[in-house]
């Protein structure tokens, strides 16, 4: 029952964030202040599984949103914090195995096997920005578990064959680590940011009494505010308007 009610909420979270992604480019403005900014989030990343002998790395996108939190005492310091709703990882050409079906094992003799995970992550890391807009980050990130399966493939006289084995059950619904990153704010802190972290799982991924496997990704992300510029824009005029009031008998 309680693992229901968990998949219920990150299924629900899953949709609820891509609506907000959505909601996001039209309402950007009011999610900005002085003291939040608000944007989207996304680039390449390259994910590999850690103990897993004679593996690849495996490349993919991310697409998420974030916030950054400014303390009012000391701007400088910040609570970075954002949901992933597109993150692969995994590795490449992973040995053959059996599926327990002679057809199948027998096609696939000789192939190889890519492992697809999909997460719906969850950042809270501390900030902090230089004078010169360089940045450093670092915090716990949580992965929801989405999709998760063996890609089989081989080819055959010129043909790729492919077999998508699901493996959904043999792995582990949370994932968690820590993230460390690095970046640049454009643009005087006003601009988009460009930025480079990397992910490491502290959670087995696999079920089970084989040997621990762990969750490790680059990324290599660009940050766009959205609404930074128009709420700025309008924080300026109202205050300009209060002092014009002030200043009027």
């Amino acid at each position: 029952m309680k693992k229901k009610l968990l998949l219920i909420i990150a299924l629900s979270g899953f949709y609820t964030a891509h609506s907000q992604i959505l909601i996001s480019l039209i309402f950007g403005d009011k999610l900005n202040s002085e003291y939040i900014e608000f944007g989207l989030e996304g680039g390449a990343n390259f994910s590999y599984l850690a103990n897993l002998d004679d593996t690849k790395m495996n490349s993919g996108f991310n697409l998420g949103f974030y916030f950054d939190f400014l303390m009012k005492k000391n701007p400088k310091w910040m609570i970075n914090t954002g949901v992933v709703v597109k993150s692969p990882m995994g590795a490449k050409d992973l040995d053959v195995y059996s599926l327990n079906n002679e057809t199948l094992d027998t096609s696939f003799e000789g192939g190889h096997v890519n492992r697809e995970l999909r997460y719906f992550n969850i950042l809270v890391l501390l900030k902090y920005r230089f004078k010169n807009n360089i940045y450093f980050k670092a915090g716990p990130e949580l992965g929801v578990r989405a999709k998760a399966f063996d890609m089989f493939t081989k080819e055959i006289d010129g043909q790729e064959l492919t077999y998508k084995h699901k493996i959904k059950d043999e792995v582990n619904f949370l994932d968690a680590g820590f993230t460390v990153g690095t970046g640049y704010h454009l643009m005087k802190g006003h601009g988009m940011n460009i930025g480079v972290t990397y992910y490491m799982g502290l959670v087995p991924v696999m079920k089970g009494d084989g040997p621990d496997i762990y969750n490790r990704s680059l990324y290599l992300n660009v940050g766009i505010p959205i609404g930074k510029g128009k709420a700025e824009r309008k924080a300026a005029e109202k205050k300009a308007a209060e002092i014009e009031g002030i200043q009027t008998p």
